[in-house]
């Protein structure tokens, strides 16, 4: 009889223990989604001092270069529904997240008004951080500039 409440007790645990499983990865990814939506709120409200502080990997940018630069460029996240759609996180560790995710922007110069990638995440400071780099490159402003080569053919060859 002691064994039977044993097994059934055992039983009863494991089957807490695996509906439970699910929640706390759904908690996750919402932690996660959130943190990202709240960073791009601080984009989208142009409050980028804050934004800097929620940002990881800030290499040798300083916070008055970052503030500058995002000035200077036009295209923000889109607002509400559109501004973070198809939210999947692809690979979570304790300090490190890789989502996939489509980000709505707005005052973009071409006909693309969003842009659907991974996005590495960060926790840091007891938060998920997105890559200062990853914002850089959404906002158009990587500082890289873009070598296009035209071979112009001569009517002379």
């Amino acid at each position: 009889m002691r064994k039977l409440s044993v097994i059934v007790s055992f039983l009863l645990v494991a089957c807490l223990v695996r509906t439970a499983a699910p929640a706390a990865a759904q908690s996750a990814s919402a932690v996660l989604e959130q943190s990202m939506s709240d960073t791009l709120d601080l984009w989208r409200e142009g409050r980028y001092e804050q934004l800097y502080e929620h940002l990881a990997h800030r290499g040798k940018t300083s916070r008055e270069q970052f503030v500058k630069t995002m000035r200077d460029t036009t295209i923000r996240p889109a607002c509400c529904f559109q501004k973070l759609e198809n939210f999947k996180v692809l690979n979570e560790k304790r300090t490190e997240a890789t989502v996939y995710a489509r980000v709505g922007l707005e005052g973009t110069p071409d006909a693309a008004e969003s842009s659907t990638r991974e996005f590495k995440l960060t926790h840091e400071e007891q938060i998920w951080k997105m890559q200062l780099a990853d914002v850089l490159s959404i906002a158009g402003a990587t500082g890289k500039k873009k070598h296009r080569t035209s071979k112009k053919s001569s009517p002379y060859k």
